[in-house]
């Protein structure tokens, strides 16, 4: 009878056993599972600093423009000359000079800034692409497409175009020739949503009558306003009724090497 009783307690606690080692083992691999996503985020959220960006962004315009150290140091040095002579007129020269430290900072800072942006645009210049790179750098006042409005995959002739004050201005890429036809396409679908809307184009490139990368956004800014920045506000909103004139592009296809379905065209 005892060997009886002793099974069926036996034959109670292994279910109970069974139930709390699944318990144990399911509360580890939550405690794993949530130190390796703990860990993921920790990851993820450590950018680099102001710091190691700045070294990153000298480094890549050394490259197309070594002289660049001796600019940031002759701006930084005639800031704070500008500093002490201020100090020497008012009799507190050390106060003056240390006031002085922060804007040369700041001045060496803004040039390497100009310095980089032009790099950038001479290391783009003649690639495809490159006057959209252009205008996406604009800064406030202006709405950009990202993706060309209008594409010729034969001759990889572009039309970017964007929204500001001065109104719509669509950016080539490509000579006049090719370009043309999709400029006067884009012009006939702006007319049917914004006929009154000023529209302006700039050809990019580097031939005669076409404005360099490095320039875009100059020309862009030196243009007249026209409009309102709540007119210009809802001139986007009509264009966005337009859509993209070019097929969705999947991601990883480079657009200037599509080719067109030419069984599709004939008919399967």
């Amino acid at each position: 009878m005892a060997s009886v009783r002793e099974e069926k307690r036996s034959a109670q606690e292994t279910p109970q056993k069974t139930k709390r080692a699944a318990q144990t083992q399911s509360a580890g691999k939550a405690r794993s599972n949530s130190k390796a996503t703990k860990e993921d985020k920790a990851k993820k959220s450590k950018k680099p600093g102001f710091i190691t960006q700045l070294s990153q962004v000298l480094e890549m315009t050394k490259k197309s423009d070594p002289n660049i150290v001796w600019y940031m140091a002759l701006g930084a040095l005639a800031t704070l000359l500008v500093f002490l002579v201020i100090g020497l007129l008012t009799g507190n020269w050390i106060t003056w000079l240390l006031i002085g430290i922060p804007f040369a900072v700041l001045v060496a800072v803004l040039i390497l800034s100009r310095r980089a942006e032009r790099a950038a645009f001479s290391q783009i210049d003649g690639q495809p692409g490159a006057s959209g790179a252009a205008i996406n750098s604009l800064r406030r006042g202006w709405i950009v497409n990202e993706q060309p409005v209008q594409m010729n995959p034969r001759s990889q002739a572009l039309v970017f175009r964007a929204v500001g004050r001065p109104g719509i201005v669509l950016v080539t890429e490509g000579s006049r020739g090719q370009v043309g036809p999709l400029i006067a396409q884009e012009k006939k679908r702006l007319k049917r949503v914004a006929p009154s809307v000023p529209v302006h184009v700039i050809n990019s490139g580097n031939d005669e009558g076409q404005t360099p990368v490095k320039q875009i956004t100059k020309e862009m800014n030196k243009l007249p306003k026209k409009l309102t920045d709540a007119e210009m506000h809802q001139v986007n909103n009509r264009l966005s009724t337009l859509g993209n004139n070019m097929l969705g592009i999947p991601k990883g296809i480079d657009p200037n090497r599509m080719r067109p379905d030419r069984k599709g065209m004939r008919g399967r």
